[in-house]
């Protein structure tokens, strides 16, 4: 029988207090009442049971007689250029297959900073939600996160460091700058170009300082005439920074971008000098985007995971929801290089300003 202190002491039952009457774990509550698998048929059948004495609701998210639950998703606005590369595509992609394996809906909300309110995640998504992803940083500030996160919901971020506590899944970004970096190291390269992004990302601020590394643990100088910063809202940034570098006395031998959209442009503005990648500059990137392998020549890059973000950004929201005294915790997921055409070693004659 059920303790009717017990369901008097809550106006509306929760999945904590069906775990607790039914004497098992919240994630075998989740399992049976969204029609999951791995639950033994007398513990189901104890489960569902309570869930009938007790009048266990899910806040009206029903669907066929099971809780649908909301995991919202924030973003903010891309570019044409940001979109068509396709690394957020990928990283949705495996928030909902991870979302779908689990019974979730993902709500999606484009945060536009001009239009949208602070002051509450139900004012953003329309709606309240069981949980949050927010993907990536630079439109969606620190001030944003910790306002949303008084809310009290479970919550978790992609691409997206903060300086406070809270769970999170990122890239290994810090480590793919400096592989990359070494790599170009052991072809033979010393003078090495840097293409950062805008600083208000926290993972292209990473890849940096991992490029920064690799460069003083080798011995190598730290040119700032290398390191061209970004030109604000331009949307061909690489090839702008790589116009810079080509005009130099002495250009680099070789660069490394950020992300493969700059290198991209690097390589373009390397074609347009009358010169040729790799044989007069080497050009290396990372995020291995879709048209990474067929660029020309073919960028050597360094391989993110974006898919698998997507998926453990979802894994770990989950867990939240079914219990929420898990410590904040961050998540890196490792990545590889791919070796492809674009780095080679240097010439021996170095290689004078052509602009």
């Amino acid at each position: 029988m059920i303790d009717d202190a017990k369901v008097q002491s809550h106006t509306a039952p929760t999945m904590r207090d069906v775990a607790a009457a039914a004497g098992v774990s919240l994630s075998t509550v989740s399992l049976v009442v969204n029609g999951k698998p791995g639950v033994r048929h007398d513990r189901r059948e104890r489960v569902l049971k309570v869930i009938k004495e007790l009048n266990y609701i899910t806040g009206g998210r029903k669907k066929s007689g099971v809780e649908t639950k909301i995991i919202g998703l924030l973003m903010e606005s891309l570019s044409e250029a940001s979109r068509s590369e396709g690394f957020y595509l990928r990283i949705v992609s495996g928030i909902e297959e991870a979302a779908y394996e689990l019974g979730y809906q993902v709500l999606l909300h484009v945060y536009r900073p001009t239009v949208d309110p602070l002051n509450s995640i139900r004012e953003l998504m329309g709606r309240d939600v069981d949980g949050l992803i927010i993907a990536n940083d630079g439109d969606i500030t620190p001030n944003i996160i910790r306002n949303l996160a008084e809310a009290g919901i479970p919550m978790v971020l992609v691409e997206n460091l903060q300086g406070f506590p809270i769970h999170s899944v990122t890239a290994d970004n810090f480590t793919a700058g400096r592989i990359m970096t070494e790599y170009l190291i052991r072809l033979g390269h010393k003078r090495i170009g840097a293409l950062g992004g805008p600083l208000k990302y926290s993972s292209l601020c990473d890849r940096m300082r991992g490029y920064q590394i690799a460069m003083i643990e080798n011995g190598l100088a730290l040119d700032p005439s290398l390191q061209p910063s970004p030109v604000s809202g331009n949307p061909r940034k690489g090839y702008v920074q790589m116009q810079k570098l080509i005009a130099l006395s002495e250009p680099p031998t070789a660069v490394f971008a950020v992300s493969d959209r700059a290198a991209f442009g690097a390589m373009e503005a390397i074609k347009d000098a009358g010169l040729v990648c790799p044989d007069d500059i080497s050009v290396v990137g990372i995020d291995d985007v879709r048209d990474s392998a067929y660029s020309t020549p073919p960028l050597t890059t360094f391989g993110v995971p974006k898919y698998n973000l997507g998926k453990a950004a979802v894994l770990m929201l989950h867990n939240l929801t079914l219990d929420r005294s898990i410590p904040p915790a961050r998540t890196v997921l490792l990545g590889n290089i791919l070796v492809r055409q674009s780095a080679a070693p240097p010439r021996e004659k170095p290689l004078q300003g052509r602009l």
